[in-house]
């Protein structure tokens, strides 16, 4: 891709398809185990950097992770320049902390019940160590400040009240170093201080060493700093930071507000779908995010398979789009599910902003933001489905809503599946990779050969260009069927390795190349 630093270019040579190795699970459940609904996970993100991911679940809680292999690196840099770190280590990871995001809450006014399940995370800019997130449920956003609090640890006294009888009986003194207590608690819980009728033995003690502080322990303390409430007549998809730093979108079904991050008690309605007449209701916002280094200009997309590009200095209210990005139906391919399937579930720009990856049920499409006529690549993902719609209507596998990510560089793109399976395209000029990969320690296990055709190369002219998935008859390698209760809604690209973090269930998969 051109126009942008760390953008796939040009070559003459066309990128050969990765080898993905299995890294690290976390929360993987024992053969024949059930998964509780609560800790089945909801949403995956890593921050800028790369050395922090979060995963939110079911049951309102956040979990976070950080980067443990980069901390290793020491040494002069001259010698960590001569060694090639990047190609011989890959992304590792340890549990840092939790907490309880939202709680289950019930809205009296519409006898509505809102779920604690948390849709979407966001990092926010670090700040003096601590790091700072967005979480949103359904109806609420909150801003939270993760840091590490230096937590005392205070020696004891070497009086023994437990040999000690008031009113000047003999005591005898313990010379002997009582436990560390943290906070000034106890670890013994027998001992106490001398109560107040306590007196001295005769002649006193010899020595008297008073509390004090002795050492420093670090604890993770996760704390809620705003809420941003009442705001949402209908259920939250998405929300989107800014590059500024400052600001920052959420979007339902038919608006979305702009909001400041030290201002919780009001927002800026900047996009309005919502009709006079809700019978004239045809289409609704599926996902929104801001350009990545433009403060003023964000994207989102529709239930009718579009993407409108946005521009916030044109006017205060934007229902008047910069650009529209859709798809000519083909003549005579309209059927009772296009529109179904046309819907896309979620968006994404690439690093440097020009282009945009959308998700719909069937596809993954790439939009250069500069041509408005159509995609530049489509990957088809589920074109195997297309003779078993029917039966996706019925058990409502038809509206899942899976994520779709970018790699760090551009060159490829991925987005989950069913039967715990993901896919990764290459979308480079002349790439025609298709990989396969499954949820498990080992990813290739269930690999289903890919044909893809040969694509045209895309050269500078980035013209259209339409790459094949597995097109297969809904049986893997293994002659076993899909699995359509087990999906794989979510997943995030380390944002500059080649590492994918996804969501199986309740268990957290991380896979290198």
């Amino acid at each position: 891709m051109n126009g942008g630093d760390d953008v796939v270019v040009a070559s003459e040579e066309p990128l050969q398809p990765l080898e993905w190795k299995f890294s690290q699970v976390f929360g993987e459940r024992a053969a024949g185990e059930e998964v509780q609904e609560v800790d089945i996970i909801s949403a995956i993100e890593f921050d800028k950097s790369g050395n922090h991911l979060a995963t939110g679940d079911r049951g309102g809680r956040v979990v976070l992770f950080e980067r443990t292999d980069s901390k290793d690196q020491h040494g002069s840099r001259r010698d960590l320049e001569s060694t090639d770190y990047s190609s011989s280590r890959h992304p590792e990871f340890r549990y840092k902390t939790e907490f309880q995001s939202h709680e289950p809450e019930f809205d009296y006014l519409k006898s509505l019940e809102i779920e604690e399940k948390i849709n979407k995370i966001k990092w926010c800019q670090t700040a003096n160590g601590s790091v700072f997130l967005l979480s949103t449920n359904d109806k609420t956003i909150k801003f939270w400040k993760v840091q590490e609090k230096k937590v005392k640890k205070i020696s004891d006294m070497n009086i023994d009240p437990s040999k000690a009888i008031g009113n000047g009986s003999s005591s005898s003194n313990s010379n002997s170093s009582k436990p560390h207590l943290a906070n000034g608690g106890s670890s013994d819980k027998s001992y106490n201080y001398p109560s107040n009728d306590f007196s001295f033995p005769p002649g006193g003690l010899p020595s008297l060493r008073l509390p004090s502080v002795v050492s420093h322990e670090t604890s993770l303390l996760a704390r809620c700093r705003r809420v941003y409430a009442h705001a949402h007549d209908y259920h939250i998809n998405s929300i989107s930071n800014n590059s500024d730093g400052e600001t920052f979108i959420s979007a339902d079904d038919l608006r979305i507000n702009l909001w400041n991050l030290e201002i919780s008690n009001q927002s800026f309605n900047i996009v309005d779908v919502k009709p006079t007449n809700m019978e004239d209701l045809t289409e609704v916002i599926t996902s929104a995010e801001f350009h990545p280094t433009h403060c003023n200009t964000l994207a989102y997309s529709s239930s009718k398979g579009s993407i409108r590009l946005i521009d916030l200095r044109q006017s205060a209210l934007c229902d008047s789009h910069a650009k529209l990005f859709e798809e000519q139906e083909a003549p005579g391919s309209r059927s009772f599910f296009t529109e179904i399937i046309a819907s896309i579930s979620d968006i994404k720009f690439a690093k440097e902003g020009r282009y945009i990856l959308s998700r719909d049920y069937m596809t993954l499409k790439l939009w250069d933001i500069n041509m408005d006529s159509g995609p530049v690549s489509t990957f088809r993902v589920h074109e195997y489905l297309r003779p078993k719609l029917c039966d996706l209507y019925e058990n409502d596998s038809i509206f899942d809503k899976f994520e779709c990510c970018l790699s760090g560089d551009g060159s490829r793109v991925s987005t989950g599946s069913y039967s715990n399976l993901f896919r990764v395209f290459g979308c480079a000029p002349g790439s025609t990779e298709a990989t396969t990969l499954e949820a498990s320690k080992n990813p290739t296990r269930r690999q289903v050969p890919t044909p893809s055709r040969p694509s045209r190369s895309l050269g500078n002219s980035l013209t259209r260009v339409v790459r094949r998935g597995a097109e297969n008859t809904g049986v893997d390698a293994n002659g076993n069927s899909f699995d359509f209760t087990t999906k794989l809604l979510h997943l995030a690209w380390h944002p500059s390795e080649n590492s994918i973090a996804c969501a199986a269930a309740n268990s957290l998969y991380m896979y290198y190349a």
